[in-house]
């Protein structure tokens, strides 16, 4: 009889996702084991007690995914993972803090799949991520920079807050991304009506922009919210939409929603941890590989 195949799931926040544990297993592995409020220096510890008790063979048949909600501290133990291995004991390991990476991700490809056949690319418009300041949101506006944006991320709170992640983005991660303060109407109205695309990521049940806002978005070809709890966070873009026609400045914007977006991270999260289970080679997985494989699903 093989060995099962086990999942180890560390995370600094006080629960594991249940949401991850259930895709996790229902990707194929036999068990996945929670290890709650890790924090960085815990992970070549644990990681190397993951590895070392099954064999080089056993090892293959172990995986560790890294949760929590932080951007930089997901990366921190990414990298931790990876130096603590000693081949060939060495396991893959997968990083998604709160889903940012899947989700980001899914929703960057399903505006990409919308700009076409009338714009080939994201190269050279200009991104608007309102509600910019989370793990979504960051990893939306470096994605979209990654893929030739002109990308700006935005805060309602202050333009230092949104600064602060476009620092993040370009010395951690090496993306130039643009930082704006979205408070007021005024300031909304200015950064929509410089929109090729707009991406609202902000927190569920809280609206960010709506109809006249819009109304002002006189370049928009695509806007997309991640936000499935009433009420949208974009006025008009429905949960269920995928690239369905909006009432936008322009007259020719279309808009996707939450539903449309979250069965692509779906996809997208199930397919990485499956690559876990049939990988001969161990894989480190990050934004980078849930974007690749986003495209792949959506070409």
């Amino acid at each position: 009889m093989e060995n099962p195949h086990i999942l180890h799931f560390f995370t600094p926040t006080k629960n594991a996702s249940p949401f991850d544990v259930n895709m996790a297993l229902d990707a194929g592995f036999d068990a996945v084991v929670p290890y709650t409020n890790v924090v960085l220096d815990d992970i070549v510890g644990l990681t190397q007690d993951a590895i070392f008790s099954r064999g080089p063979k056993g090892v293959k048949r172990t995986g560790i995914f890294l949760g929590g909600r932080e951007l930089d501290l997901s990366t921190d133990m990414l990298e931790a993972a990876r130096r603590a291995m000693v081949p060939p004991f060495e396991a893959s390991v997968f990083a998604d803090p709160s889903g940012a990476y899947t989700t980001a991700a899914a929703m960057v490809a399903a505006v990409e799949k919308a700009l076409k056949p009338n714009v080939a690319s994201l190269a050279g418009l200009k991104v608007v991520v309102f509600g910019g300041t989370g793990p979504v949101g960051a990893c939306a506006a470096m994605l979209a920079a990654g893929a030739g944006a002109r990308a700006t991320v935005c805060s309602h709170v202050s333009v230092e807050r949104a600064q602060a992640v476009a620092t993040m983005c370009s010395t951690r991660y090496g993306q130039q991304v643009a930082a704006a303060r979205a408070g007021d109407r005024d300031e909304r109205r200015r950064l929509a009506a410089d929109a090729d695309v707009i991406l609202a990521t902000g927190k569920a049940g809280v609206q960010l922009l709506d109809r006249s806002d819009l109304a002002q978005a006189k370049s928009l070809l695509v806007a997309a919210d991640v936000n499935a709890v009433p009420p949208e966070g974009i006025e008009g873009v429905g949960v269920m939409h995928n690239a369905v026609p909006l009432e936008a400045g322009s007259g020719r914007a279309v808009g996707i929603g939450a539903l449309a977006i979250g069965n692509v991270k779906y996809k997208v999260q199930r397919g990485l941890f499956e690559s876990m289970i049939r990988t001969e080679k161990p894989l480190y997985l990050d934004f980078r590989d849930a974007f690749a494989r986003a495209r792949e699903l959506l070409a």
